[in-house]
């Protein structure tokens, strides 16, 4: 059996920046544990993979080393290849998902995902998180439904934050947002996911559904211009739509290639 396999930088418009991801077009859907083993081998942050239904297509994301609910950049990715190279007629893509029906949306060069708004809490730190945050002298800390958010003073902090990722492996969660006001954009952030097998991811889309609301509120405006202060970076605009949270970014196609299963 052969399978399709592409790669692409996704929340940026120059190759060996962005988000990688791999996207595996399927027919039908082969085995969780052939799926797992593929995004081990890929060993990116995600590896998507899709099949057509009959009202649009079902796709899903797994690490290295587990599945997830919801990945923005690979979501990207994966609309890219159907717009862009299986040369899908229509201006709007749906996803059905284990975090429900996601819609992705072209315009020019730029594709905007329609994603669930995440609710946050003030938190108490765990002991650990404020343990790998040490160098830090103060900071507010909530928690959405994944993740766990610190939110820092000014975009020099979020710049050269340097955590103890071995510490933060040990917090209950999927993974550590950090963000702040920006200097020449909305928000900045960075997002450390040690427990998903990823240290730091360089663009997460998903991390975006609780920091849109957040700097909505903060900022009060409902549009808005993050970036992501990974060392590759990325760029992404911003949308509060009442329950919706709109992520729009670019997507550069950097591999096509065949996986081979014997």
């Amino acid at each position: 059996m052969k399978l399709r396999l592409y790669q692409l930088d996704a929340f940026t418009d120059k190759l060996f920046a962005g988000n990688p991801a791999a996207v595996v077009p399927l027919e039908e859907w082969i085995s969780d544990e052939l799926m797992q083993q593929i995004a081990c081998e890929n060993n990116l942050a995600e590896t998507a993979f899709y099949v057509p239904t009959e009202h649009g297509f079902h796709i899903r994301w797994f690490t290295p080393t587990v599945e997830v609910d919801l990945c923005g950049h690979a979501t990207l990715a994966t609309a890219y290849v159907i717009f862009s190279i299986e040369n899908y007629g229509q201006s709007e893509i749906s996803f059905e998902s284990r975090s429900g029906t996601l819609k992705v949306t072209r315009q020019d060069e730029w594709l905007t995902l329609d994603f669930p708004v995440d609710t946050y809490q003030v938190a108490v730190a765990p002991p650990a998180l404020s343990e790998s945050m040490k160098s830090v002298e103060s900071f507010e800390v909530y928690k959405g439904k994944s993740d766990y958010m610190v939110v820092l003073e000014t975009e020099e902090q979020v710049k050269e934050l340097k955590p103890d990722i071995f510490i933060l492996s040990t917090v209950p969660t999927r993974g550590i947002i950090v963000t702040a006001p920006g200097d020449e954009v909305d928000f900045v952030s960075r997002f450390f996911a040690p427990q998903s097998g990823i240290d730091e991811d360089p663009v997460t889309g998903s991390a975006h559904t609780t920091l849109i609301p957040f700097w909505a509120e903060k900022l009060d405006k409902k549009v808005m211009t993050a970036k992501q202060l990974s060392a590759r970076g990325g760029y992404l605009r911003c949308e509060l739509a009442d329950d919706r949270t709109l992520i729009s970014g670019q997507v550069k196609l950097y591999l096509t290639g065949e996986i081979s299963l014997q």
